[in-house]
């Protein structure tokens, strides 16, 4: 049987703590691929993404191109906000079969998981694993992945309305396509 992790996140912008992870996840649970879900409007988020969503897909491209395992489903992007999860793993489901399908979450998410939308019928779809890059001892019962990267889409965006390098912290195809397209240019 196929095992399929499936990443969602506004990633605004992708970084490399987020690949990073990805690439454990497939290590370390034997994932045949990584599906990248860029939302639209994420429901767990107060603010709304920086950069605009064809700007966000075009980074997450750039970031994974070359990478045989990692995969991008812009679905979300075609549906009206907010980006429920359930919804992703109800499109995805008839496509990959009788896949089993591993959801990654930031450690961030696992205190508000349970009032995820569908919560119950989205527990018997997937089996969810938790991405933690602070390396703390995440309290959950579900498997952790965990590595220590300080790293974080808040610092980027500051980095950039500061004249801040992000050299180290992006893939340099995001870090053009931030300076080509003027991203983030005030803090919000």
């Amino acid at each position: 049987m196929k095992k399929i992790g499936v990443y969602g996140g506004t990633f605004d912008p992708i970084h490399n703590g987020h690949l990073i992870l990805a690439r454990d996840a497939i290590e370390t649970l034997g994932l045949d691929k990584m599906i990248f879900v860029p939302a639209a409007l994420s429901p767990h988020k107060s603010n709304m993404p920086t950069a605009p969503a064809e700007i966000r897909l075009q980074m997450l491209r750039a970031a994974t191109d070359g990478e045989l395992r990692f995969e991008i489903d812009d679905c979300e992007l075609h549906r009206p906000p907010p980006s429920y999860t359930i919804d992703t793993i109800e499109f995805l489901r008839p496509r990959e079969g009788d896949a089993e399908l591993f959801y990654c979450i930031g450690e961030d998410n696992v205190a508000g998981l349970t009032s995820w939308h569908r919560f119950k019928e989205l527990e018997k779809l997937v089996e969810f694993v938790v991405l933690d890059r602070r390396g703390f001892d995440t309290k959950t019962s579900y498997q952790v992945i965990r590595r220590h990267i300080d790293i974080s889409a808040t610092e980027i965006r500051k980095r950039v309305a500061e004249g801040r390098s992000i050299r180290y912290l992006v893939p340099h195809a995001v870090e053009e396509i931030i300076r080509r397209e003027q991203l983030y240019k005030e803090a919000k």
